[in-house]
């Protein structure tokens, strides 16, 4: 059973796993001038991300713009908690806020810093897959179906191929893997792809081919076994 973890230790383990990279960051501590807001919040911001993404990209395809959006915010949920617990903590993003303004970085939130301790990546996926899918990934999906159409299998594909790529930052880490296999067997996200040899490989597409010179992504189910980028 999960034992609830103090303040401090949350945001020395969120400290540590953030040397990782920015998609690993969630700030703690004092507050500060940032205009942050619950995840995923007002559709404004989603929107005006939305659009932003889409003008740096150079496609006016709004959808092809918010299936990287969400996988990008995807990325940046999974990430850091998924190396946290590989540590044997799971932080606990209930009240995870974010903040996003033109020209600035994504950035993550947490005021008060909670948790739980837990041994082993089957107890980790238990806690994680609820918090992650239901209480973020599902409202962020329902906040941007309001402004732009993303297929469901587009979308459980990104958040797999959002996850499966967080193994791709860092040294290696026997225990963040066996922590992202157990969500990948975990529906929504069981059946979105599979690691085979070269590495994780989805069944569907985020449409990065559609943007200019995009080309494909490196998990991209269109790609011959020999195009792949060693993993």
């Amino acid at each position: 059973m999960a034992l609830d973890v103090g303040s401090a230790e949350v945001a020395r383990v969120l400290g540590e796993v953030a040397r990782l990279g920015p998609y690993f960051e969630i700030v703690t501590g004092a507050e500060d001038a940032l205009a942050w807001e619950p995840f995923p919040g007002d559709p404004a911001r989603l929107v005006a991300l939305t659009e932003d993404y889409a003008e740096r990209l150079g496609t006016e395809e709004r959808r092809v713009a918010g299936s990287l959006v969400f996988q990008g915010l995807a990325a940046r949920v999974w990430s850091p908690v998924v190396a946290a617990a590989a540590r044997g903590v799971v932080p606990d993003l209930g009240r995870l806020r974010w903040y996003w303004a033109p020209g600035e970085a994504i950035a993550f939130r947490l005021d008060e810093p909670s948790g739980w301790r837990v041994d082993g990546a089957g107890e980790a996926a238990a806690l994680i897959r609820p918090m992650v899918v239901d209480g973020l990934l599902k409202p962020l999906r329902d906040v941007m179906s309001t402004f732009v159409g993303l297929a469901e299998g587009l979308v459980w594909g990104n958040a797999a191929s959002a996850l499966a790529g967080s193994l791709n930052v860092g040294p290696p880490d026997a225990a963040r893997r066996e922590v992202v296999r157990e969500l990948l067997a975990r529906e929504p996200l069981a059946g979105a792809g599979a690691f085979g040899p070269d590495g994780y490989v989805r069944r569907s597409c985020c449409l990065y081919y559609r943007v200019p010179d995009g080309g494909m992504c490196g998990d991209c189910s269109l790609l011959k076994r020999d195009d792949r980028p060693e993993m």
